[in-house]
This record gives C-alpha cells, sequence and structure tokens, in this order.
C-alpha cells in the first residue's frame, strides 16, 4: 500500500504529534520523518529546515483556534475565541511558549491576528482599544492555561493536595479560610474559575468601550 505523498501540511501535522507525545524538546526533522515513516532527509523539500517546523507549528496551533466573524458584535466573539484558544492550548500546552514567540508568522495566524482587530475595529474600537483588548484577553487566557496544565493535582483531587499541605496553613489564616470555604469538600476544579474571570475582563472591556463612546458622541 503506497504512503499518500508529503506536502508540508503533513509534515507539520506529523510534527505536531511529535509534540504532542513529547513536547517540543523532542521534535526534530529526524523524529518527524520516522512518524511519517520516511527519512529526515525527504522533509527538506517541504520544510527548509528546524526554525521552519517550529514556525508551522506556530502556525498550526493558531489555525486550529476560532477565528472571529467580522461584523458580528464583539463580546460574543471574543468569548467564544477565549474559549477555544484556551481548549486548544489545554490539549496542546507545548504551543504556548510557542505562539508568540516566533519571528516568521505564517499564514493562518496573520489572518487570525487581523480578524481579531478587525472584529473590534468594525464594532466601534478605536485602534489604542482594539490593541489593549487584543492583548488583555490573550494574556488571560494563556496565563490561565499557563496554571491550569501546571497545577501539582489533577481535577478532583484537590482535598489530597490539601491535605498534604495543612501544616504550611497553620498560620496563613486567609489561606485557611480560602481553604475551608472554596476548595474542601466542594469537589473543586482549578477550571471552573475561567468563566468568571473571563466574564471580569470582558465586563471591563466593555465598560472601557462604551466610555469611549460616549466621549465621541
Amino acid at each position: 500500500m503506497s504512503r499518500p505523498p508529503l506536502t508540508p501540511a503533513r509534515v507539520i501535522d506529523a510534527a505536531s504529534r511529535v509534540a504532542d507525545a513529547t513536547g517540543l524538546a523532542g521534535v526534530s526533522m529526524r523524529i518527524v520523518g520516522r512518524e511519517l515513516g520516511v527519512e529526515a532527509m525527504s522533509l527538506y523539500h517541504h520544510v527548509a529546515n528546524k526554525d521552519a517546523l517550529l514556525d508551522g507549528l506556530a502556525d498550526w496551533v493558531f489555525a486550529q483556534i476560532l477565528t472571529p466573524t467580522l461584523g458580528v458584535p464583539w463580546r460574543s466573539e471574543m468569548e467564544a475565541r477565549a474559549r477555544s484558544a484556551r481548549s486548544v492550548l489545554a490539549a496542546h500546552p507545548w504551543g504556548l511558549g510557542l505562539v508568540e514567540s516566533r519571528r516568521s508568522a505564517g499564514p493562518a495566524t496573520l489572518s487570525h491576528h487581523d480578524a481579531v482587530l478587525g472584529c473590534l475595529r468594525t464594532d466601534g474600537f478605536t485602534v489604542a482599544l482594539a490593541a489593549h483588548a487584543f492583548s488583555v484577553l490573550d494574556a488571560y487566557t494563556y496565563g490561565f492555561v499557563l496554571t491550569e496544565v501546571n497545577l501539582p493535582f489533577e481535577p478532583g483531587t484537590a482535598d489530597d493536595f490539601i491535605e498534604e499541605i495543612a501544616a504550611s496553613l497553620a498560620d496563613r489564616p486567609w489561606m485557611r479560610e480560602l481553604v475551608a470555604e472554596r476548595i474542601t469538600g466542594q469537589d473543586y476544579a482549578y477550571g471552573d474559575e475561567f468563566e468568571y474571570g473571563l466574564a471580569l475582563v470582558l465586563d471591563g472591556i466593555e465598560a472601557a468601550h462604551e466610555a469611549e463612546v460616549r466621549r465621541r458622541s
């Protein structure tokens, strides 16, 4: 049975599978070639080098994230995009440090960023406020995922973790209060905080947008 022909997209897809299995440290032309069942040298006809492979991976991540639609109310689009980004980055945590660090942005990345700005601008945001909103939404979403994927306990096991550190909380009354009220016996999941925090961020952006509209009217 013959293999399908190599293409840049197939090479990047294979690299994403390697990254999922091993992290970015495991991504090399040799290992991606092995994933595809070919020699590493075959890849160079489709991807110039490892830097280009990493650029392609960053672009692959953005291609998985929901792209906002222009002409739709900005808040619902930014909310849906943040949820999508959280889901994609949690599934592929190697993307967290990659998506904003590459100097050569790919077409999916550029189109995605342009659509975010376009959604905000066509709904009345100034250039400055669109930039602020874009920045704070990504900072919140990326930061949340970074914490979520690195917590020292799995969902549903917070009580066990609290038992382990109970002695260190003896003289920390405010932390003990938080643990007693919000975590112990509550089937606590840190991920549940995402929606509340996202609403706070969006409320702040909305208030700034409304104030800006009033100033211009």
